[in-house]
């Protein structure tokens, strides 16, 4: 998977399209304006797919979005949680992303979708924590604690093998378990 560049984007939009800046300000300003919940989930799954491209990390910044996909983790809408944590998944890798999450207290809400029964949402949740940690090393203290060991421990013999090998890979890299090829 490559990367957008500005010159691609460019060719993409035409001499008259709308820049990306103004896209994501038009879809961000419909999210908060819009009471339909279908529109608003919507709304958040495109916002999520365009939190993967670093090209758009500076329009993030700008229109706080990470902060709207942490409110999001806090509804009731399983959609809205699972596309919420899928945006900070997809950004999560970014220290300025990573640093807004740790800092505005978003570590309890990821830590908190790991109760989903959505699996997207639990694997989205675990690979936002692991990211979190590979681009600011300095939250591993924060992030390492006894009960997300023993909710990947959990995890590591769950039925679903994408959970179960997520949570493995992730026990065996931060918390030092080995586990045998048969496991």
């Amino acid at each position: 998977m490559t990367y957008s560049t500005h010159g691609y984007i460019q060719r993409r939009r035409g001499k008259y399209g709308s820049s990306r800046g103004d896209h994501l300000q038009q879809l961000t300003t419909e999210f908060q304006d819009t009471t339909k919940i279908e529109t608003k989930e919507q709304i958040l799954a495109n916002l999520a797919n365009f939190s993967y491209d670093p090209i758009n990390y500076e329009h993030f910044y700008k229109l706080n979005l990470v902060d709207l996909f942490l409110d999001c983790l806090e509804e009731k809408n399983q959609k809205m949680i699972e596309f919420a944590i899928g945006g900070l998944c997809n950004c999560a890798l970014d220290p300025k992303h990573a640093s807004t999450i740790l800092e505005n207290d978003g570590l309890p809400l990821i830590v908190n979708c790991l109760s989903s029964t959505n699996p997207e949402t639990v694997m989205s949740a675990m690979t936002t924590l692991y990211f979190l940690i590979a681009s600011r090393p300095d939250s591993k203290t924060k992030i390492l604690t006894t009960e997300l060991k023993d909710c990947l421990n959990r995890y590591a013999v769950y039925e679903n093998l994408r959970i179960s090998n997520l949570a493995k890979v992730f026990l065996e890299d931060y918390y030092g378990e080995r586990f045998d090829a048969t496991e």
